[in-house]
């Protein structure tokens, strides 16, 4: 029979579980390209890769409720860093209105991320890891953050070209 990638793992996500890897992007706001790209095991945390992500230049940093961290939070804001990492509601206590209203406020420029995954997914047909071990899947996903990049930018190289 086939056997999974040692190196992979399962998470669960709502009701339903997923096997594989997680690809983590950080995207520059004014252009909309991908400039740093980090795959961890689908089980590994979000906030474990995040420091990874971060440019030294970089002034603000906003990301889904996966990469909250209250100790992130504090060390980005004495850097001088704009956190807009979503808020996630603590245990036993639903987020405050301002809090919502922040999280909304910023969903536009996270929105910049998602496009990237909705190219790969939509226009390149990536649906799901499918070589053994995270090296190779990493390969894969680090050349569709690149096309992701071409078919963005598409429209200045015709243009230059041309």
């Amino acid at each position: 029979g086939r056997e999974r990638g040692p190196e992979m793992s399962s998470t669960k996500k709502g009701n339903s579980w997923h096997f594989g890897m997680k690809a983590h992007i950080s995207v520059d706001v004014n252009s909309g390209l991908v400039h740093t790209v980090g795959i961890t095991t689908a089980s590994d945390h979000d906030n474990s890769v995040i420091s990874e992500l971060i440019r030294e230049g970089d002034r603000a940093v906003f990301g889904d409720k996966g990469y909250a961290s209250d100790k992130t939070k504090r060390a980005a804001r004495q850097a001088g860093v704009y956190w807009a990492v979503l808020d996630k509601a603590k245990r036993n206590r639903k987020l405050s209105s301002t809090q919502r209203k922040k999280n909304r406020k910023h969903a536009s420029v996270r929105a910049k991320v998602e496009h990237v995954f909705r190219i790969v997914k939509c226009q390149f047909g990536y649906r799901k890891a499918r070589y053994k071990g995270l090296a190779k899947n990493a390969a894969q996903v680090f050349s569709l953050m690149a096309l992701a990049n071409l078919y963005q930018a598409r429209g200045q190289l015709l243009a230059t070209a041309g």
